[in-house]
């Protein structure tokens, strides 16, 4: 595991196209996915210690999200054949043990990675209306992989304001995690 935070949020970059399968085995195109007042894609695994801590947390905002029209899809990006934790079943595991109500897809070849710059887990790319970038930022602060729960996480908190404004915020924390683990 080689710690590694997220670059600083590349304001109006737009959202890259995709279709890949989810665990539902359903494909999914990015317009499958678009909340009518903002879209959150997320770059997850099932093994991450930073991705496990904040998780149950995590898809308790992502249901309140929904209520103010922010969808949410999840994109699981990592080498399988060397972290056999990430396969495709532990994948749909992990989405019924979290109970997951949004797509969790799986990038075989690592290309949608790449083309967002996703570089850890969790990485989270909020999006407004028109799919342009707001949000570049952790969920909330962690301690020694504990949640520091002072309120609504950052990730909640700017959804909210894009929801209403179409703007996030000017000050983002980096989100940190394992590193995307590569093909080599």
């Amino acid at each position: 595991m080689v710690l590694t935070k997220t670059p600083i949020c590349n304001f109006k970059e737009k959202a890259h196209n995709f279709n890949l399968k989810g665990v539902d085995n359903k494909f999914y195109k990015l317009d499958d996915c678009i909340g009518e007042n903002g879209t959150i894609i997320m770059f997850i695994c099932n093994h991450c210690p930073y991705v496990k801590a904040i998780i149950k947390d995590l898809t308790e905002d992502i249901n309140e999200l929904k209520k103010n029209g922010v969808k949410t899809v999840a994109i699981m990006s990592n080498d399988t054949k060397n972290y056999p934790e990430d396969s495709f079943d532990n994948m749909l595991s992990f989405s019924k043990l979290n109970n997951f109500n949004f797509p969790y897809l799986y990038d075989h070849n690592q290309e949608i990675a790449k083309k967002f710059g996703a570089v850890c887990t969790p990485d989270f790319f909020g999006y407004n209306k028109n799919l342009e970038l707001q949000y570049r930022g952790r969920f909330r602060e962690l301690k020694e992989l504990n949640p520091v729960k002072n309120g609504e996480s950052d990730l909640k908190i700017a959804m909210m304001m894009i929801s209403k404004t179409q703007n996030g915020p000017k000050k983002q924390l980096p989100s940190m995690g394992c590193n995307i683990k590569w093909i080599k």
